[in-house]
């Protein structure tokens, strides 16, 4: 996936005070988002340390914990060991490179990952496949921010424009709206998120 040797080298770093609030604001709002979700299976895609999907351990059946990077996977494999959590399974996985996927959930919710994927469609009609009939995508990442140049991630998504690309793969009932407005949170710029619920 986008930039994982980047991530490989900063795993044992990651969990910043910035990211870890960052991570919490995140989580409240996809938990407002989840219909019956104690009944459901769920993806943390691109999750990175884990720092969003364990904060939502509680409001899911099970949560499989999904990276590109080895690194990332280990980190949550030891909070997985020391929180002693049985409810969660962890696999390091690059859908960008794979062709196919074995994994299925009720709920796939990624956070800032989609900014580092080049090839979106590619990658949202994958996820759209892993999805169970009725199931959810669960988007948040940062809107478009025009004062952020930069050739290794996007500088954020039209909520709009985003709409029709997942209407174009088949996604139903999309919904979002902007949940967060903060200083220097998009590379020490000021930005703000967005959150976007889209059904198979």
């Amino acid at each position: 996936m986008g930039n994982t040797e980047i991530f490989d080298a900063m795993a044992n770093e990651y969990d910043t005070t910035e990211r870890i609030q960052i991570a919490k604001l995140a989580s409240d709002a996809i938990r407002e988002s989840l219909i019956n979700g104690k009944e459901k299976q769920a993806i943390d895609f691109g999750c990175g340390t884990g720092l969003v999907g364990m904060n939502l351990l509680n409001e899911f059946k099970r949560i499989l914990f999904l990276d590109s990077s080895q690194s990332m996977i280990d980190q949550i494999k030891k909070k997985i060991t020391e929180y002693d959590i049985v409810k969660a399974d962890t696999v390091c996985f690059d859908l960008e490179k794979e062709k196919s996927s074995p994994f299925h959930a009720d709920y796939i919710f990624m956070v800032q990952v989609l900014l580092h994927i080049k090839e979106t469609d590619f990658v949202l009609s994958r996820l759209f496949e892993m999805l169970n009939p009725g199931g959810h995508l669960l988007i948040v990442d940062f809107n478009k921010n025009e004062d952020i140049i930069s050739d290794l991630v996007h500088n954020g998504f039209d909520q709009n424009e985003l709409t029709v690309l997942l209407k174009n793969i088949g996604f139903q009932k999309i919904q979002s709206k902007t949940f967060y407005s903060g200083s220097k949170i998009f590379m020490n710029k000021d930005a703000s998120m967005f959150i976007l619920d889209a059904m198979k």
